[in-house]
């Protein structure tokens, strides 16, 4: 059975004063992918930052930091729209203008740190309802149990297409902790034939990973989720947790899914031609 690694190589919240190996402009984005595409991630989930190292929903970066890991990898490109808390979601939305093979779909505002993630209901609605017109798979982030609800009532209300893709996200301040019971609880209750993926935030995200793989999720790895490879020892780069990533899947009796496997078991639909930027 394979596992799909996906690198989260940059997030919204982290800056390079936290781990200067952090990438954020589009080249390093780009040089970062392809490093860890070479180390057995098969997509590429992007947060995009302006070049003051800001969040930013910017339609050129993003097009062009695709373009730019497009010439280095063919890595599976998914653009986050959470973007950042201060980004409206009238921004934030229109990256998928750009058919990306898959995007992030938030369910649910909810506080976040010290901060407010904001996804009205209706907006999400209206931003599900174009990710099927366009083609572009949705990766359910679900950060508390009432999370997997909404999804569900996004599903039958005809706007989400099975088999849902799930990301489980554990350990950000407003969510739920970073425990194996809260891993159980959602992954029981998921959809029968939902592809889903542990986010392990922090000090629990090698353990969480390990217990996700063994139960037959894929993996996440990447200085978005971690910035440390080891208790006081900061990650040099985003190809070492990758590489730390496939150790787990091989250490669990799996094998590591390439592009192609990870195209097919994500499911990934055909993109309508001609819609869309």
């Amino acid at each position: 059975m394979s596992a799909v690694i996906t690198v989260a190589p940059t997030g919204p919240l982290a800056m390079k004063s936290d781990n200067p190996s952090l990438p954020t402009q589009p080249h390093e984005i780009a040089d970062a992918v392809a490093s860890a595409y070479r180390a057995g991630a098969a997509v590429a989930h992007l947060h995009l930052r302006d070049e003051h190292d800001r969040p930013t929903a910017d339609l050129g970066i993003a097009q062009r930091t695709i373009d730019l890991i497009a010439e280095r990898c063919p890595i599976l490109v998914q653009l986050s729209t959470g973007v950042g808390l201060d980004v409206p979601f009238q921004e934030r939305e229109r990256l998928v203008e750009l058919r990306p093979r898959m995007a992030t779909l938030n369910p649910c505002s909810m506080s976040f740190g010290a901060g407010e993630f904001r996804n009205p209901p209706q907006d999400v609605r209206r931003l599900a309802a174009r990710m099927r017109e366009l083609g572009v798979k949705p990766e359910l982030e679900i950060y508390d149990t009432g999370h997997l609800d909404a999804c569900l009532r996004l599903r039958d209300e005809g706007l989400l297409d099975e088999p849902l893709q799930f990301s489980i996200v554990l350990g950000v301040r407003g969510g739920m902790a970073a425990t194996a019971d809260n891993l159980f609880s959602v992954v029981r209750r998921l959809p029968e034939g939902s592809v889903w993926q542990v986010i392990a935030i922090g000090r629990a995200n090698l353990q969480l990973t390990a217990i996700g793989l063994a139960l037959g999720g894929n993996a996440r790895a990447g200085l978005e989720d971690t910035l440390h490879i080891a208790k006081g020892e900061l990650a040099a780069g985003n190809q070492p947790l990758v590489e730390r990533a496939v150790a787990l899947v091989s250490s669990v009796g799996r094998t590591v899914a390439d592009v192609a496997q990870a195209e097919h078991d994500l499911r990934l639909p055909r993109q309508p031609v001609g819609q869309g930027a």
